[in-house]
C-alpha cells in the first residue's frame, strides 16, 4: 500500500472536509431532529460519487462504496446534545469559526467530525483502489445516539438486515485506538407516600424525605470503599478478584462502575402539602462482570430501599421517542458492556494502519490535544458509551474505535475539534480495509460481553 499517497490524498481534502463539517455544525441537530444534517450528508456522499446513498425509515444515512458481499462499516452519529446555557459559550455554537488548527461549534468532536472523516475516507478508498475484492464499504451517519445509544444499529441490524464483518466507530478517541468501554443502564426508583397539610406533616408520609435517604445510599454506593468498613460496599469492589474473580482484569482496564442520581420528580397537591410520591433517575455505568440483574438488585438492597420496601419500586426505563421520520422503535434503556481482545484482527488492522501511517504514538495536532494525549497508550478505551453497545454488546459484531476530536469536548460548551485529526482519521480509515486479516480470527474477538435481559427486544 502506498501510505504516502494515502496521506497526501487525505491532506488534499482539508478544505472540503472543513467546509462539510462547518455546514453540519451550522444545522441544529439534537436527537430526533436530525433531518437537516442527514440530508446534507447524503448530498455530500452523492457529490463524492458514492455508489449508493440512502436514508432508511428510521432516518439513518447510509452510503455505500463497492460491490462485494462482505461489509466493512464506519459509524458516526450526527445528532448532538443541546447547547445548554448560551452564556457559557464564547461564540455562536452553530455559526462557529475556524483557525488554522481548530473548528469551533456544537458537534465538531461529538461527533460530526467522525462522519466527515469517514465519508472522505471512503472517497480515498475508491480513488486509490483500496477496497479489497469481495468487500464493500458502508458509511453510516446514525441518529438518536445521544438519546439512546445503539438504537440506530438495532434498526440497521434487524430491519435493514445489515451485518458487517466489523465496524469502526468514529467517536472521538483522543488519537487512540479504542477496543471497548463500560456499558450503562437507566434505572428508575419510585417512592410512594401519603399527602397531608404541610402545617401538620406528621399526619402524612413524605415521599421526598424517604427518597432523600435512598439518594444518600446511592451516593454511598458510588463513593464507598469495599473493605467492609461501611454498611454499603462501594462499586469499586468489581476491581477486586474477591468480588469479581472472572472479570476483574477486564474491569480494571475498562474502569470501575459508577452511579449517580441524575433526575428527581415528585407529586404533591400543593406547596403547602406533604409530597405523596417521589421518583429519581439513576445513571449507572457498568464494568466487566456486572449484569443488569446485579445492578437492579444493588439498588433494591440499599438500606433505605429495604426500610421502605412496601413503598419502593426499582425498574429500568424504556425508550420510545419517535425518530425525525416519525418512526418509533421501542427498546429498553440497557446498553451492554463490551471489550475486545487486543489481538482481535479488526483491532490489529487499525493498530497496523496507525503504525504504518503515523507511528506508534498518538498524534498531537495542537497543544490542547497534547495536554490530553501525552503519555497515554495508543490502544485504550472510551470513558463514555457509544453505538458499540449494540454493534458488539448486543449483536456480537466486532467493533473498534478511532475518531477525530477529544472526549473532553463532548457535551461541553465551546466545543472544538482539530483539523489535523480529520486528515489523520480519513487516511487511517482508507488504509484499514486492506490491512484486515480475517484469517487471524480465533473464535470470539470479545474478551467480555454482557448478557442481555430477558425482554422481547431484538
Amino acid at each position: 500500500m502506498d501510505y504516502e499517497g494515502v496521506k497526501k490524498a487525505a491532506q488534499s481534502y482539508i478544505p472540503d472536509m472543513t467546509k462539510f463539517l462547518r455546514d453540519l455544525i451550522a444545522i441544529p441537530s439534537e436527537s430526533c431532529e436530525e433531518e437537516g444534517v442527514v440530508k446534507r450528508t447524503i448530498e455530500e456522499m452523492k457529490k463524492l460519487g458514492f455508489d449508493k446513498a440512502e436514508i432508511d425509515p428510521q432516518g439513518n444515512a447510509l452510503g455505500w462504496m463497492g460491490t462485494g458481499d462482505k461489509i466493512i462499516a464506519f459509524d458516526g452519529h450526527i445528532d448532538t446534545v443541546g447547547i445548554g446555557n448560551i452564556a457559557n459559550w464564547e461564540q455562536d455554537p452553530y455559526k462557529g469559526y475556524e483557525t488554522d488548527e481548530i473548528i469551533y461549534g456544537r458537534g465538531g468532536s461529538d461527533q460530526e467530525g467522525g462522519v466527515v472523516s469517514a465519508v472522505y475516507g471512503a472517497k480515498i478508498m475508491k480513488d486509490l483502489g483500496l477496497i479489497p475484492e469481495g468487500y464493500k464499504i458502508l458509511v453510516v451517519a446514525s441518529v438518536q445516539e445521544e438519546d439512546c445509544d445503539g438504537l440506530c444499529w438495532q434498526y440497521i441490524y434487524n430491519e435493514d438486515k445489515v451485518v458487517p464483518e466489523f465496524v469502526v466507530s468514529t467517536e472521538p478517541t483522543d488519537g487512540g485506538v479504542y477496543r471497548g468501554h463500560r456499558g450503562r443502564m437507566e434505572i428508575r426508583v419510585d417512592m410512594h407516600g401519603v399527602s397531608c397539610h404541610g402545617s401538620a406533616p406528621e399526619r402524612g408520609d413524605n415521599a421526598i424525605h424517604k427518597m432523600a435517604e435512598v439518594i444518600l445510599n446511592v451516593r454511598d454506593l458510588n463513593e464507598n470503599p469495599a473493605d467492609g468498613s461501611t454498611e454499603i460496599n462501594g462499586l469499586v469492589k468489581m476491581l477486586d478478584p474477591k468480588f469479581n474473580p472472572e472479570h476483574y482484569e477486564d474491569a480494571r482496564f475498562l474502569g470501575r462502575g459508577t452511579c449517580t442520581t441524575s433526575q428527581i420528580f415528585y407529586t404533591s397537591p400543593s406547596r403547602c402539602a406533604v409530597a405523596d410520591s417521589c421518583s429519581i433517575s439513576i445513571d449507572r455505568r457498568m464494568t466487566a462482570g456486572e449484569t443488569y440483574q446485579s445492578c437492579l438488585k444493588e439498588i433494591e438492597d440499599l438500606p433505605a430501599c429495604k426500610k421502605y420496601a412496601k413503598d419502593v419500586k426499582v425498574s429500568m426505563y424504556m425508550y420510545d421517542r419517535p425518530a425525525w421520520t416519525g418512526h418509533v422503535y421501542e427498546t429498553e434503556c440497557f446498553f451492554p458492556t463490551w471489550i475486545n481482545k487486543e489481538t482481535a484482527p479488526h483491532v490489529q488492522a487499525l493498530v497496523d494502519a496507525h503504525h504504518s501511517l503515523w507511528g506508534d504514538k498518538r498524534l498531537m495536532p495542537t497543544e490542547l490535544a497534547a495536554s490530553k494525549r501525552e503519555g497515554r497508550p495508543l490502544t485504550d478505551k472510551w470513558t463514555f458509551s457509544t453505538n458499540g453497545v449494540s454493534i458488539q454488546g448486543r449483536y456480537g459484531i466486532p467493533c473498534v474505535g478511532f475518531g477525530p476530536g477529544a472526549e473532553s469536548q463532548a457535551h461541553a460548551p465551546n466545543e472544538v475539534t482539530f483539523k489535523q485529526d480529520l486528515v489523520t482519521c480519513a487516511a487511517l480509515y482508507a488504509a484499514v480495509p486492506g490491512l484486515y486479516k480475517p484469517e487471524n480470527k480465533d473464535g470470539s474477538a470479545t474478551s467480555f460481553r454482557q448478557e442481555l435481559t430477558g425482554n422481547d427486544i431484538k
